[in-house]
C-alpha cells in the first residue's frame, strides 16, 4: 500500500520505517529539513536501539523517502498517518492540539479534489477524547478521520512497532476498518490481536493505558515509603504482591518514579480533559499518583543530603545516568536530571555520565558537569547516585571504583546494583525501601 506519515518526531520516524519494512511504500513529511536530511540519509535524529539498522534499510529498499512538501505527501497516498506531537498547554497540562490541528489542516488543503479512492486521516499522537470528532469537522466531506493509537516505549520502540500486543483501530466506517486492516495485515497474520472499535474509545485506549501504569509505579513507590519507616524490604514486598496474577509483576517496580515524554505528560492532559467534562472527581486519584511521583525526586535528593551529613556545600557528587530510562537519549521530564540538578543548586559540585543522552542533557541543564567516563565522573566523589539503570552500571566493578571516590558510599534509586558485592568491596550501599541487610538489589526502572 502507499501511505504518509505526518510528522517523523519518535512516533512517526518509526512508525514510518516500520511500515516500509512490512512492505509499504511509505512517504514521511516534515517542516524540518535537517531532520528530512537525516532520515533521507538513513540517519535517525535520535537515539533508539535498532531503528538505525531498520530506517537504512527501508531508505535503500527505496520503499520509503522523506519529505518537507505537504502537497507532495497528499498527492502520494489515500492513507494518512498523522504523528506529530501533543505538548502540554503552559500551565494547565491540557493536551496542545495546534501542531494535529495545523497538520490536519495543511493536508486538508492540499487534497486532490478527485481521487480514485476515499482518503483516510489515521491519527496516532496522544490526544483528549473528541479530537477525532473534531477533526472530522474540519475535514468535511475532503476525508474521513480515524484513530489509531501508538503504544511504542522508548528503548524498545522498534520491538513494540515490529511485534505489538494489539493494534487499536477507532473508525466510523467499515471502509476505513478494512483499510486499516489491510495496512497490518503483516502483523495480524502473526497473531497480534486487532481490536476495531469507535474513535473515542481508541483516544480513550492510549490515556487509560498509561494512567494505570502510572498509577502501579506511583503505588509501589508509595509502599517503598512505608517500608523505609517499618523496615519491611519493598523489593520482596512488589514480588509478593506481582505474583497475584490479578496484579502482575509489570510496572510494579520501586525507584525514582517515571519520567520522559509520555506518562508525566499523558496522565495530566487525561486529567485536565476529564476536570473540563466535568467528571475531575473520576480522575482526582491521578493528581496524587502525579505528585507520589514528584515525591520520589525531592525523597532522593534528602536522602543524599543525608548520606553527605546533611549539606551538599563543598560536596562531590558522582551521577550515573541523565536520561529518563535506559535504552534512550531523552532526557524531556528526566527524574536523574531533575535530581542532579536539585543537588547542584543545592551546593554540591556535580559530575553526570550517561552512556547516550549527555548532549542532550548537557543543553538543558550547562550548568552540571559531565564526564566521558564513569571513573572521571565518580573521582574524589563523596557520594554516587545511581539514577538511571544503564547495563553498563551493573556492570561495574565496585572494588575498582571504590579506588577513585573520595568516600565509597552510594544511593542505588533504581534498585538494581547487587547490594552483596558492592557492600563486599567496602561500599555504604542504601536503597529507599530496604533494610541496610538487603542483599541484593532487583528490578529495574518502567
Amino acid at each position: 500500500m502507499r501511505l504518509t506519515v505526518i510528522g517523523t518526531g519518535y512516533v512517526g520516524a518509526v512508525h514510518a520505517a516500520c511500515m516500509a519494512d512490512l512492505g509499504h511504500q511509505v512517504l514521511g513529511a516534515d517542516v524540518d529539513p535537517e531532520r528530512i536530511a537525516a532520515l533521507t540519509a538513513g540517519r535517525p535524529p535520535f537515539f533508539e536501539p535498532g531503528l538505525g539498522g531498520l530506517l537504512k534499510r527501508a531508505v535503500d529498499s527505496g520503499r520509503l523517502r522523506f519529505t518537507t512538501s505537504t502537497a507532495e505527501a497528499a498527492r502520494f497516498a489515500a492513507t494518512h498517518f498523522v504523528c506529530v506531537g501533543t505538548p502540554p498547554l503552559p500551565g494547565s497540562g491540557a493536551a496542545d492540539l495546534r501542531y494535529v490541528e495545523a497538520a490536519v489542516d495543511e493536508l486538508a488543503a492540499h487534497l486532490p479534489e478527485e481521487r480514485d479512492e476515499q482518503v483516510l486521516v489515521v491519527g496516532r499522537s496522544t490526544v483528549p477524547v473528541g479530537t477525532a470528532q473534531r477533526l472530522a469537522g474540519r475535514l468535511g466531506t475532503a476525508a474521513d478521520v480515524a484513530w489509531n493509537p501508538e503504544f511504542l516505549r522508548e528503548g524498545s520502540a522498534v520491538q513494540d512497532a515490529t511485534r505489538p500486543l494489539r493494534i487499536v483501530a477507532g473508525v466510523g466506517a467499515a471502509w476505513a476498518e478494512a483499510r486499516l486492516r489491510e495496512v497490518y495485515a503483516p502483523l495480524t497474520r502473526l497473531g497480534t490481536p486487532f481490536v476495531a472499535t469507535d474513535p473515542a474509545t481508541a483516544e480513550l485506549v492510549k490515556l487509560a493505558s498509561n494512567s494505570f501504569l502510572a498509577t502501579k509505579v506511583s503505588f509501589i513507590n508509595a509502599m517503598a515509603e512505608i517500608c523505609d519507616v517499618t523496615g519491611a524490604d519493598v523489593l520482596t514486598l512488589a514480588r509478593a504482591m506481582g505474583a497475584d496474577p490479578r496484579i502482575g509483576p509489570g510496572y510494579l517496580v520501586p525507584g525514582l518514579g517515571f519520567g520522559g515524554s509520555c506518562l508525566p505528560k499523558d496522565i495530566r492532559a487525561f486529567a485536565a480533559g476529564v476536570e473540563e467534562l466535568g467528571l475531575g472527581e473520576s480522575v482526582a486519584f491521578l493528581r496524587q499518583v502525579d505528585a507520589i511521583n514528584s515525591r520520589q525526586r525531592t525523597r532522593t535528593v534528602e536522602l543524599a543530603a543525608h548520606l553527605v551529613g546533611g549539606s551538599f556545600t563543598g560536596r562531590r557528587i558522582g551521577v550515573l545516568g541523565a536520561a529518563f530510562k535506559p535504552g534512550s537519549d531523552d532526557v524531556r521530564d528526566s527524574p536523574a536530571l531533575a535530581v542532579a540538578e536539585a543537588v547542584r543548586r543545592r551546593g554540591a559540585q556535580v559530575r553526570v555520565h550517561d552512556p547516550e543522552a549527555a548532549d542532550n542533557a548537557r543543553a538543558v541543564r550547562p550548568a552540571l558537569l559531565f564526564a566521558p567516563d564513569v571513573t572521571k565522573t565518580c573521582d574524589q566523589a563523596d557520594l554516587v547516585l545511581h539514577l538511571t539503570d544503564w547495563p553498563q552500571y551493573r556492570d561495574l566493578d565496585p572494588a575498582e571504583l571504590a579506588q577513585v571516590v573520595r568516600t565509597p558510599a552510594i544511593l542505588d534509586a533504581r534498585h538494581t546494583l547487587d547490594a552483596a558485592a558492592w557492600r563486599a568491596a567496602g561500599w555504604t550501599l542504601h536503597a529507599p525501601g530496604r533494610p541496610r541487610q538487603a542483599e541484593r538489589g532487583q528490578g529495574g526502572a518502567p
